[in-house]
């Protein structure tokens, strides 16, 4: 499991009236092939014939229900997940390769890359096309999650089109090393933070000795590699290239994933994307006004499932 390394991407990381057709929907686990053993997940069928929402979840130890290890808990895959059902369409929501369910698929959790992730999407996408008897599967990535759903998209004929929830258009490099520079006690140590980033995304390793203790366990070694992998993808390059149906989510109070800065960005790659941009809504995409549930979850702004599920049955 990856480490407080990506503390700060993953703080980057009401439904409506149900449809017509809604039926009570059925949650099983579901397995893919992984390298050395099985990807895990959970399908939600809301029926034959449905569509079906693959998600993928953003950085760092988060789990297939949208929970980190490190701390928030705002589930919002799950949420969205159930939502979907009410509204007539099927979910897999996974575990990455290395954590959680999926431990046992690699070694080392750290040792991965954005190609590694892509290639476990488009295994899930074979069982799930086996499994539901779909033509295609839509991918929904969240945050880090959108990044990983854009590789595997590409040059793929079997996925129906992309749900890009709280997705960066910087590349992820970019994002960190903005999302540092907000935060008031780093400011002593801005240099030294430029320099580890630089550093990286020009594909060199970082001699964490050299840093304040505070930075050690963000550029800890074990995830650099990860880092350097992360650091190339550009998300408007990967978002250019894919001619599908794209909806782009985004709240306007996401602290993580800007608004003015990231948005922009994948709008321009691809003109004829919806964008659904939505105000007080925060990184998960909840409410900033809603107070947290009994459970730690973050209840969704009221239009995420629906606009979502709007978009996917119209297609």
């Amino acid at each position: 499991m990856k480490p407080a390394v990506f503390r700060f991407l993953l703080l980057l990381s009401g439904l409506g009236g149900l449809s017509s057709h809604a039926v009570a929907a059925e949650s099983t686990a579901i397995e893919a092939p992984g390298p050395l053993g099985p990807l895990a997940g959970t399908f939600v069928n809301a029926g034959a014939g449905t569509p079906v929402v693959l998600m993928i979840s953003g950085s760092g130890p988060t789990d297939r229900d949208g929970n980190s290890a490190l701390g928030p808990k705002p589930a919002t895959l799950r949420q969205i997940a159930d939502g979907l059902a009410k509204r007539g369409i099927s979910s897999v929501r996974i575990d990455k390769r290395g954590m959680f369910g999926s431990k046992q698929a690699v070694a080392d959790g750290n040792h991965v890359t954005i190609a590694d992730y892509a290639t476990d999407v488009r295994n899930w996408i074979a069982v799930i096309r086996r499994k539901a008897g779909v033509r295609c599967v839509w991918l929904a990535g969240h945050s880090e999650g959108g990044l990983v759903a854009l590789a595997a998209a590409q040059g793929q004929a079997d996925i129906c089109g992309l749900i890009l929830l709280s997705t960066p258009g910087r590349p992820l490099g970019e994002v960190l090393r903005s999302q540092l520079h907000a935060v008031p006690s780093a400011q002593t140590v801005l240099p030294q933070i430029d320099g580890a980033i630089n550093a990286l995304e020009a594909g060199h390793h970082v001699d964490v000795q050299t840093l304040h203790p505070g930075l050690r366990q963000l550029f800890h070694p074990a995830v650099q590699d990860y880092m350097i992998d992360l650091f190339h993808h550009d998300p408007v390059a990967l978002l250019r290239a894919y001619r599908g149906p794209v909806l782009i989510m985004q709240g306007a109070a996401d602290r993580q994933v800007s608004a003015t800065a990231d948005l922009p960005l994948l709008k321009a790659s691809d003109p004829k994307a919806q964008v659904v941009l939505l105000p007080n809504v925060t990184h998960p995409l909840a409410d900033l006004g809603v107070a947290p549930a009994a459970d730690g979850s973050l209840p969704l702004d009221g239009a995420v499932v629906s606009d979502i599920a709007e978009f996917v049955l119209k297609h």
